[in-house]
């Protein structure tokens, strides 16, 4: 067995790939404002997203974010992109009732819908494709399961969702680990890094300040405005929007209390022959499997490289510890990568709900959008901007999500302690294949 530091490059990152091609912002100078209109806590999706809709409607709108200018998850994702939801419609339905289980769902494909529209309109060149994605059956039984899901009839969109048998899965996939899978053609990817910078540079060029760099230590209410202490001065607020989803902290001790921070660890290999990826990923396609400890890997943008990606340790780690257990489960889904070193290994904080659901409300002035469950470059663009609207006093801000009751547990303060055995569990059925 290779040692783990024959698995690293020479040049060996422990750093998102992105970072490559979109570094971070460093440090500025820029003063700080006294106050503003509307004052957005994390610069990541959500929040230039919001500060786009609420710099555009003519309010001032201050950015600010404790570390570089999307430094979490924004800059930290798999840039995979679909209609968001977990819970189906059955699951829904039995939750909610019909019509709201389908107002949510519908809310999934303008997610979707929404990000192609705005990359398109705002000329981000952030290499946005509909490559679809190849959802892998881990056992023959979950084959069958998507097979029946597949067939189902969805009254919130129709996904054109197709199976692939497992002796026709080297025509998405060259593994012999799955049983077959489905395909979701108009699921796509991005290169987040890139679409970060350019949601920067939209957010500025409508007026929105951005100040990185500067933590929020106290929000306290004022009266009908918040007053905010920050590491570089006090601020004062009209309407604040709180944009920090798996980053979220005693700032704001109710809205920690309801999100599970989990980190979510990914690998970028050394550059393949292009020979070697066409095989191996002929269509491009984003991929995952069945596994409750999810599996998700691409092709690079440039199809020089696969990054892979999941949960493969009880407790939060080092990713040069992570990066050797990514590395032997992408060889056993492909062997004939062996020999192929580690180029970057990274991690970044998702926020999961206990209901699995993203949520998004307000009190008084204070407005959230957070919980996207792994699926946020689409749900948080999309929440983002809902949420930056209602803050400007639109009409067209508020979503299904407004209405479904933000669930917290007793004794959880935002530590996830459970996080162990949960992975266990999980590690155990997944086995199984239940």
């Amino acid at each position: 067995m290779a040692s783990q530091s024959s698995l690293f490059t020479s040049d060996f990152k422990p750093a998102p790939y992105w970072w490559d091609h979109a570094q971070p912002e460093p440090q500025t100078d820029a003063a700080l404002p006294h106050e503003a209109d509307v004052v957005i806590i994390g610069s990541g999706y959500t929040g230039l997203h919001a500060a786009i809709q609420t710099a555009r409607e003519g309010l001032s709108t201050l950015v600010l974010d404790a570390e570089s200018a999307g430094f979490g998850c924004s800059t930290r994702n798999g840039g995979q992109i679909s209609t968001s939801v977990k819970p189906d419609f059955a699951a829904l339905s039995s939750r909610f009732g019909e019509k709201h289980a389908t107002d949510i769902l519908k809310e999934g494909q303008a997610s979707l819908d929404y990000i192609e529209n705005f990359v398109r309109e705002e000329q981000i060149n952030c290499g946005f494709e509909k490559v679809g994605r190849f959802h892998g059956a881990h056992t023959a039984r979950l084959f069958d399961t998507l097979s029946r899901a597949c067939k189902a009839e969805n009254p919130a969109f129709k996904n054109d969702a197709y199976m692939v048998s497992k002796a026709d899965q080297h025509t998405e996939l060259a593994t012999d680990i799955y049983h077959g899978g489905v395909v979701f053609p108009h699921h796509a990817s991005i290169d987040p890094g890139q679409y970060h910078k350019g949601l920067l540079r939209i957010a500025r060029e409508a007026g929105a300040c951005v100040i990185s760099h500067c933590r929020v230590a106290q929000l306290q209410r004022t009266g009908n405005a918040f007053q905010l202490e920050t590491s570089r001065g006090p601020v004062r607020a009209g309407r604040v929007i709180l944009a920090t989803n798996g980053y979220t902290g005693p700032l704001t001790p109710w809205h920690q209390r309801r999100v599970i921070p989990i980190g979510s660890y990914i690998i970028a290999t050394e550059e393949i022959a292009p020979e070697q990826m066409d095989r191996l990923m002929p269509k491009n396609r984003i991929l995952s499997d069945t596994r409750k400890l999810v599996y998700y890997y691409r092709p690079s943008p440039d199809r020089k490289r696969i990054l892979f990606g999941g949960r493969v340790s009880l407790s939060e780690t080092d990713p040069r510890k992570s990066g050797p257990k990514l590395h032997a489960e992408l060889l056993r889904l492909l062997p004939q990568l062996k020999g192929t070193r580690i180029s970057h290994s990274w991690n970044g904080f998702v926020a999961f709900s206990f209901d699995t659901l993203m949520h998004k409300g307000q009190d008084n002035g204070l407005y959230y959008a957070m919980g996207y469950c792994g699926s946020g470059v689409g749900m948080a663009s999309y929440l983002g901007m809902r949420m930056g609207r209602q803050a400007a006093g639109r009409k067209d801000g508020k979503t299904a999500f407004d209405t479904v009751p933000f669930q917290t547990r007793p004794l959880y303060k935002g530590n996830p302690w459970f996080l162990a055995p949960s992975v266990l569990a999980y590690r155990l059925r997944d086995r199984l294949g239940v």
